[in-house]
């Protein structure tokens, strides 16, 4: 049995230590910051459910490196998890009750296991996924039961790094280990969250971020078969490079956007249907511009363009891989260029047709080539969905300070989000720190 006093020594301990550098950035103090971080989890935790047999658990948050909008028409994606994540303390119950407190709400979240329908006044909640993870290890056969969690996550809301993929794998791997001895696969879990975001919390998502959530480190995606993609691991340090990772959220907000997020596969698919295929992974560049006449004719101009990103993008996210796995650090900047430029260009999802007026993401593009054109090469491109939200950044590490406070007097304080990659995706820590 894992009590309060019991959990406090496991974290002290020097295996919690060796752990906690790994996943959160390799420096004394943000080791020393973690298990304070935990600790705090922890009697939260306590004062709140009184509980034994207390478990901890982490789900990191993830940055798309390459392969926008690429997904879901079977494309290559590259992708990291991240040190910014969700923790839980949890305790097995003997209830058909899952109750969650998250931090910063006064309220927990509960979840009936015996009514797992979807209910529609729960959309876009927490209890919205705890409900739809609960409801689709049911329906496939695993077990489920009932427990209390109290969930912490600097995984912030719109900040581009997966929340919501995030939380859904971490309850996803705490039903896979309270209930289920933590025999189910990792991407079973993550299918599991997508099912969630996409039946209950009712938003259309692809699978690479609880993949990646799941997965953690550097990995590439093949999701040229959407049933069974082919997930690989990439060796490969960015702390060692002489830069770093950032995200910049450019303080526009992703609502009202569903329709310029779904025209994106929609005008792919498109084209591909048109040209006898199931998806734009199915065609040539050849192909392509051999039928654009008769493509734009009966599709338009801007799923012309955007399934020549896609072809064009997939194909980049190879050579990425490549220069990466060669040490080429420079080939792999100037294709994160290129990736950036397609999506401005041909994808076109930097901002939103529907309110020209507001550009936080081509601002803040504009103004990181600027930067970097007057003092060194880096590189920049839009993160994730785009339309809104965050732009992504590799900056020379002797610039780095100039750069955040720059864009920081634009897009106000802690508007730039440094990230570092983490090794491992989902975990259940007891075990790991003992």
């Amino acid at each position: 049995m894992k009590d309060y006093r019991s959990v406090i020594e496991l974290l002290e301990s020097r295996k919690a230590a060796e752990l906690f550098t790994r996943l959160y950035g390799g420096c004394k103090s943000a080791t020393q910051d973690q298990i304070l971080r935990y600790k705090r989890l922890t009697a939260q935790y306590v004062k709140l459910f009184n509980g034994e047999d207390i478990r901890l658990f982490s789900s990191s948050g993830r940055t798309e490196i390459g392969g926008n909008h690429t997904d879901h028409n079977g494309g290559w994606v590259l992708s990291a998890g991240v040190h910014l994540d969700s923790i839980a303390a949890v305790s097995k119950t003997d209830s058909n009750l899952i109750r969650v407190y998250s931090e910063g709400y006064s309220r927990p979240f509960n979840v009936d296991i015996n009514r797992l329908d979807p209910k529609k006044d729960e959309r876009g909640t927490t209890s919205a996924l705890i409900r739809g993870v609960a409801a689709r290890f049911k329906e496939l056969g695993y077990k489920i039961g009932g427990f209390n969690a109290f969930i912490s996550s600097k995984v912030g809301v719109g900040s581009g790094l997966s929340s919501s993929a995030s939380i859904e794998v971490l309850l996803g791997t705490i039903l896979n280990i309270l209930y289920n001895e933590g025999t189910i696969p990792k991407l079973k879990i993550a299918k599991i969250g997508q099912y969630a975001e996409n039946v209950y919390f009712d938003k259309p998502c692809g699978l690479m971020d609880q993949i990646t959530c799941a997965f953690g480190g550097v990995i590439s995606i093949d999701f040229s078969d959407f049933d069974f993609p082919t997930i690989r691991s990439i060796n490969f340090n960015f702390s060692d490079t002489g830069y770093t990772l950032l995200v910049i959220d450019t303080g526009t907000g992703h609502a009202d956007l569903g329709d310029d997020y779904a025209a994106i596969p929609r005008e792919m698919k498109s084209i591909s249907t048109l040209l006898g295929k199931r998806t734009c992974r199915g065609i040539t560049l050849k192909e392509l511009e051999k039928n654009i006449a008769f493509l734009r004719s009966k599709a338009s101009d801007r799923a012309v363009l955007r399934a020549y990103h896609f072809i064009t993008e997939n194909e980049r996210v190879k050579k990425e891989v490549k220069a990466l796995k060669d040490g080429d650090f420079d080939g792999f900047l100037t294709l994160v260029n290129q990736s950036g430029s397609s999506s401005f260009k041909w994808l076109q999802n930097s901002f939103s047709t529907k309110n020209p007026h507001s550009q936080g993401i081509t601002l803040a593009l504009l103004l990181t080539k600027h930067f970097l054109s007057r003092r060194a090469y880096g590189a920049c491109r839009v993160h994730g969905g785009g339309f809104a939200g965050t732009i992504q950044a590799f900056i020379p590490d002797g610039y780095l300070k100039e750069y955040v406070t720059f864009m920081e007097s634009i897009f106000g304080v802690h508007s730039v989000t440094l990230l570092s990659v983490r090794p491992y995706g989902a975990l259940y820590l007891n075990p790991l720190i003992i």
